[in-house]
């Protein structure tokens, strides 16, 4: 009869399991340093070209005023439209809960008292995430033949926006603003990243489903 093999002891399985520990936490850092990486590279490349439309990404708005950030995003994206690059300048963001406005609103009040017709500006007021104002959008863009679009947000925030629009269908194209509080400091980028990781890897992980429904 042969002797059963010795078992696996308590010094062993704990190798085993610190092993385990110390490849995932390699894997998952590899992986966020990648995305990291991603992320500004998106950030720093202005892709802006002749297109349908510009679309300026919402961000708070206070009673109808535009914050800092948003309105450094609709600035830029007023003056992309006033180089001529697109027709329509498409302003998207609707309202958290007690606002009396929607950030839409606010960005198309704006970015006409800067000077772009009533015309030539689409709102999307429904979304409240960057994903449902996409979502938002798809209907819209199928209405005027829009295919292609100069996407408009704060360097952290291009990857993702440019992900999801092109799962959408959308040719395209990210022109961050350079002008954003939200880049303004290293501790401003810092949050900005960790902020993108976790809405990325989620995207990734959860939401792209809703892009193909």
């Amino acid at each position: 009869m042969r002797p059963r093999p010795p078992g696996r002891t308590c010094r062993q399985r704990a190798a085993d399991v610190a092993f385990l520990g110390i490849a995932t936490f390699i894997a998952v850092t590899a992986l966020a340093g990648y995305a990291t990486l991603r992320i500004w590279s998106q950030g720093y490349t202005d892709e802006a070209r002749p297109a349908d439309a510009i679309v300026v990404l919402g961000a708070a708005q206070y009673d109808g005023d535009p914050s800092p950030v948003f309105r450094a995003r609709i600035d830029h994206a007023v003056d992309l439209w006033k180089s001529g690059i697109a027709p329509w300048f498409v302003v998207t963001g609707g309202s958290a809960v007690g606002d009396r406005t929607t950030e839409a609103a606010a960005a198309r009040a704006y970015a006409m008292s800067r000077g772009v017709p009533a015309s030539a500006i689409i709102g999307e007021s429904s979304g409240t995430t960057t994903l449902t104002s996409l979502l938002g959008l798809r209907d819209l863009f199928a209405e005027r033949g829009i295919r292609s679009a100069v996407f408009v947000s704060d360097r952290g925030h291009m990857l993702r926006v440019i992900r999801m629009a092109g799962d959408l269908g959308v040719e395209a194209y990210g022109s961050p603003t350079d002008e954003s509080p939200s880049d303004a400091t290293l501790t401003a980028r810092a949050r900005a990243t960790l902020h993108e990781l976790g809405a990325l890897g989620w995207y990734l992980i959860v939401g792209q489903s809703e892009t193909n429904g």
